[in-house]
């Protein structure tokens, strides 16, 4: 690392000379260093055999990036170290990854096999980090990789690497939003999750993919509610946000039935406040107070909201003490929403942007709850050291706070104010002065001559600002104050400050009655600088002059004339316009029209007294605490606080409780019972027993003990799931072990069919990790199912250990996303293929002209004539090899003019392709005839993947700019082989390159010649012979690189049917399993 200016060119950061790492650089250059030799030395370490010297490099390139320094030139130094053995080394380089891979994407892809393994890690850290580094590399062709990802990471047993897989999710839809269902599927698996690591972390990702699934929380409402407390910070902020949402769609209003607060609002509520402050607590006296007014009753679980939201009014954080805030003034009753005042007002000792938060929301809920605050009056005053935004918000609630019995102190307050050297404040004070006298009237007299009294400062800003709130106050009682009129017309020789000059003007013109002979005076004075006056006041000159005309046009005619003169030829043309249009309304004129007899009327019109009210008044229909409240504008991503139902939805949704748990209600006994059994395993599965088979207490919401004996389960499962993580991944032998110990006590009542399905499970050893979480997870979910599902019959339990055998990757959870049906292609008779199911052709020549001569896809439009002045092409896959080159995908492109002229050279241009991908162009068609067609043949290399290929179609005078995109399935050749063949290549490919999905075939899709019509119509496979009945086998091999593909169609039961695909290729894979499922099931 060096001090030199090549370093911080790109982050703008420098060094100082004292910092003694970069004096020790050997990279170390003068302005005149070449970029060649930048971190020769960090590339060198990071090249040796040494963990210890790659260890040194990889935290001094961390410290780089924390500095601000750029370091993506050392990304293929780094990322070869992706796979090293040393866990330290390993962390560092996943660190670097996630900072540099979407800038580096392509390198990044490079290594995307080294992520997939690091996914299968033992260490949970490097699993969590792996999963991180492929969330941040934004290339659309790796969303298949980043979904099996993310699934398998859900079902992790470490919570922190199913954490990391819900911060995954936001990233990957924000990528491709298509994927929504499927994401819903992970999330509502991980909503279900009982450790408070994950709570916080899914319910972000709720809120960013589906906000709108309320029915989703249902279940979890209560069991959020009480692992809330345990919850890190973050996630509280995020889980009470999204609880006050919810809590507006389910619960009725608190204070819909409260008349007497709403017959005489301001009365009740003080009293409410002052039994408050007399009475033991406020929780106490709003039991006393409010039963005798309202018959309201609160639902539990509104009421369990609240109560465990309370004591976060304690917290450490002041974004978890705002958010508690937001929700007791948005959700509590009128007499419990006092008790977050203090909360507030402590937050007040913090940082200024802490402050000025807060006090955004203080002032908005001041407005409404003006009697929570008034106890803490004192704590709004002033202080010398505020900067000037917290100063004016100040204000605005000690403005908002004022009434008659503490007005006197507020305005002493406000005197002091006035004489601080901030000018922006004290004119804020100012125009707190007259919002104090508008709303109190008995102090509006006081306030007008104080505001007099100002007139006389030095300050011409202060001068100013009181004659603009002296204008305002004057228009309520205006007889009354002629001479205070009088006086401010003498001020327009001294002030300078168009707005006060011009509200000056405006009193003058508005009650010229109260001084006929200053006014004209008045006139004659503005007349003589009317050229040199800003904009506002020209226009106040004009007013006034039409005013004196109408009023006294004896000694004011020639005056008004001579300022529309003058304004006629003004350089704004606002003022113009208001000259003519003046002069067409007050001078009588033959042609004028029926305005001019009304023109007193129009002029001299009483108004109304303008209403001094707080910019915070109308804030409230926005969320409290949020980004949108602080800017008083809706932002990017707000989403509407939904207003009360006038009828509550059915309180049942949320209820978990199943039969079986009513049955078991000696749940001590079997605890105790069960002990000699445990004493005996591993010192792990103590905590792990402990943490899985909590029993949903959650769901108990009408007694505090229950919510306190959850959150205390709840806290001893996070300290238990750490202590699982520290010991590391016990081998798979105990925990599968264990898992089935637990499957055992959960399933006491089951049939004993299904016990022994359970024991075949662990006769098993190919389970994983994630498997045995599956079955967790599953052996959860089967104590809240129905009856019926739970006694399956026996020969089902048979099917299981041959799906794990199959697939090292659990998906049998998600269900296939839903797409758009693609109408089916017509193909060659079925029959044919039958007749050849068992002649073992080799001659892989033969199969696409033999199985499915057209693509599923059909002929797609290249360009339209519109856009092609006349030349419309349209293109299709031929199936048929490419003479060319056996690699290439054969694409026919059709050719047709529409136009009234020939084109003449129609060629490829000079294509601008990605990586790997090349063209053999079709020969130049040298003229093209208006009504002609015309067909050329070219190939295509896609290099296995669905990438599009750009290039130009040129005619001598015009070039097209055109993309050809691949199905999935287009990209491989059919292959014949053996069944004995297939299962052994099948067996090769397992673990990360099976994909398996489940699905159901419509009554339409299950006969033989459909099923096999629409897999060789969707993928360009050649059908395997198959002694079994309802199973169906395709293979073929990838085009570029001659990769197996695989793929078995199992029909089990009537309509059930499993999917696999086999291939080393795993996007290919994912994306063949979701083109075959959605022809099938369409």
């Amino acid at each position: 690392m060096s001090a030199s200016p090549a370093y911080s060119e790109d982050k703008g950061g420098s060094a100082g000379p004292g910092e003694p790492e970069y004096g020790h650089d050997p990279a170390s250059g003068g302005i005149f260093s070449s970029d060649y030799k930048r971190h020769d030395d960090l590339k060198e370490m990071l090249d040796s055999n040494k963990d210890s010297l790659k260890l040194e490099a990889m935290k001094r390139i961390v410290a780089m990036i924390a500095r601000g320094k750029n370091a993506s030139d050392l990304f293929p130094a780094v990322v070869k170290n992706v796979a090293c053995k040393n866990i330290e080394v390993k962390k560092l380089v996943y660190v670097y990854l996630v900072r540099y891979a979407e800038e580096q994407q392509d390198l990044a892809l490079l290594s995307i096999s080294t992520f997939q393994r690091g996914l299968k890690d033992p260490n949970q850290l490097i699993r969590a980090s792996a999963l991180r580094v492929l969330s941040s590399i934004r290339v659309p062709i790796i969303v298949p990789i980043m979904m099996l990802a993310i699934k398998e990471a859900a079902s992790d047993m470490s919570p922190y690497v199913r954490k990391t897989a819900a911060h995954a999710i936001p990233k990957l839809y924000s990528l491709d939003s298509d994927q929504k269902d499927q994401l819903i599927e992970v999330i509502e698996k991980l909503l279900a999750d009982k450790t408070t690591l994950v709570a916080g972390s899914v319910v972000m990702a709720f809120e960013e993919v589906c906000p709108e699934r309320i029915d989703l929380i249902h279940k979890n409402y209560r069991k959020l509610c009480n692992l809330l407390i345990d919850v890190e910070e973050w996630g509280q902020v995020v889980i009470i946000s999204m609880l006050t949402r919810y809590a507006r769609t389910q619960f009725l209003s608190p204070t819909q039935n409260e008349s007497l607060l709403e017959e005489n609002p301001e009365k009740a509520f003080y009293g409410s406040e002052e039994d408050e402050a007399k009475g033991p607590g406020p929780e106490e006296a709003a039991a006393t107070a409010l039963p005798a007014r309202k018959p309201y009753v609160m639902d539990p679980d509104h009421r369990l909201l609240l109560r465990n939201t309370k004591p976060l009014l304690q917290s450490r954080s002041a974004a978890v003490v705002m958010a508690v805030a937001q929700l007791y003034f948005h959700l509590a009753p009128k007499a419990e929403v006092g008790v977050i005042a203090k909360a507030l007002v402590r937050l007040l000792r913090s940082h200024s942007e802490v402050q000025y938060v807060v006090l955004q929301n203080v002032a908005t809920m001041s407005i409404k709850r003006r009697g929570m605050f008034e106890p803490y009056l004192k704590s709004f005053y002033i202080r010398s050291t505020d900067p000037t935004q917290i100063k004016i918000l100040k204000l605005e609630v000690l403005t908002n706070l004022a009434n008659e019995t503490n007005i006197p102190t507020v305005l002493r307050e406000f005197q002091t104010y006035i004489r601080s050297m901030d000018k922006d404040f004290v004119a804020a004070t100012i125009q707190a002065i007259g919002r104090c006298a508008t709303n109190i009237g008995r102090v509006r007299d006081t306030c007008l001559n104080g505001l007099v009294q100002l007139l006389s400062n030095r300050d011409e800003l202060v001068v100013a600002e009181s004659v603009v709130v002296i204008k305002k106050l004057l228009q309520m009682q205006p007889a009354q104050h002629g001479e205070i009129i009088k006086h401010l017309a003498k001020l327009t020789d001294n002030i300078q400050v168009p707005m006060a000059r011009a509200s000056i003007l405006w009193l003058i013109g508005e009650y010229c009655e109260h001084v006929p002979r200053i006014a004209p005076d008045v006139l004659r004075k503005m007349a003589k600088s009317f050229t040199a006056e800003e904009d506002i006041v020209k226009l106040q000159v004009i007013n006034l002059a039409a005013k004196l005309y109408l009023t006294n046009s004896k000694q004011t005619k020639l005056l008004t004339q001579y300022v529309l003169s003058l304004a006629k030829y003004d350089q704004n043309y606002d003022i113009r316009d208001r000259a003519r249009f003046t002069r067409q309304l007050i001078v009588p004129s033959e042609q004028g029209g029926a305005l001019s007899r009304h023109a007193k009327k129009l002029f001299l019109a009483p108004k109304p007294a303008p209403v001094l009210e707080s910019s915070f008044k109308d804030r409230d229909h926005f969320q409290l605490g949020s980004l949108s409240h602080l800017l008083n504008a809706k932002a990017t991503g707000y989403q509407e606080l939904p207003d009360w139902p006038e009828e509550a939805p059915d309180p049942s949704v949320r209820n978990v409780e199943v039969p079986e748990w009513t049955k078991c209600s000696n749940r001590e006994k079997r605890k105790e019972k069960e002990k000699p059994f445990y004493s005996d395993s591993e010192g792990e599965s103590g905590p792990t027993e402990s943490a899985d088979s909590e029993p949903a207490s959650e769901s108990e919401s009408d007694s505090k003990s229950s919510s306190e004996s959850s959150s205390g389960e709840a806290s001893s499962e996070s300290d238990d799931e750490d202590e699982d993580e520290d010991k590391g991944r016990s081998s798979d032998s105990e925990l599968s072990e264990h898992g089935q110990r637990k499957k055992t006590k959960k399933k006491k009542k089951v049939p004993e069919g299904h016990r022994e399905g359970s024991s075949s499970d662990e006769g098993s050893d190919s389970s994983s990790n994630s498997s045995e979480s599956e079955e967790t997870s599953e052996s959860e979910e089967e104590q809240v199912e129905p009856a019926p599902w739970r006694r399956k019959p026996p020969p089902s339990s048979k099917s299981a250990p041959a799906a794990k055998e199959l697939s090292l990757l659990d998906l049998e959870d998600f269900t296939p996303p839903t797409v758009q049906p693609i109408s089916p292609p017509t193909i060659v008779s079925t029959s044919l293929a039958t007749d050849l199911e068992g002649l073992m052709l080799t001659d892989s020549s033969l199969v696409p002209s033999l199985l499915s001569p057209v693509s599923a896809v059909g002929r797609q439009e290249l360009l339209h004539r519109v856009a092609g002045e006349g030349l419309a092409v349209d293109y299709a896959f031929s199936r048929q090899p490419f003479a060319g080159d056996p690699h290439m995908v054969s694409v026919h492109i059709h050719f047709s003019n529409s136009s009234e002229n020939p084109f003449k050279g129609l060629r490829v241009g000079a294509p601008k392709l990605p990586a790997g991908i090349s063209i053999q162009e079709f020969p130049e068609i040298e003229s093209l005839a208006p009504g002609e067609s015309t067909t050329a043949v070219m190939g295509i290399n896609f290099c296995d993947s669905t990438q599009a290929a750009n290039f130009q179609l040129c005619t001598q005078t015009r070039q097209f700019y055109v993309s050809i995109q691949p199905p999935v399935g287009e990209l491989m050749a059919p292959v014949f082989m053996s069944e004995n063949e297939f299962k052994k290549e099948q067996g090769k490919l397992t673990g990360m390159s099976e994909i398996t999905e489940k699905l159901t075939l419509p009554e339409t899709c299950r006969s033989d010649h459909i099923v096999v019509q629409k897999v060789t119509a969707t993928a360009n496979l050649g059908r395997v012979p198959c002694g079994t009945a309802d199973e169906y086998r395709f293979a073929g091999r990838t085009l570029t690189s001659g990769s197996l593909v695989l793929l078995t169609l199992d029909a089990q039961s009537p309509g059930a049917a499993q999917l696999t695909v086999n291939s080393e290729k795993m996007v290919i894979g994912t994306m063949l399993v979701k083109d075959v499922v959605q022809a099938l099931t369409q």
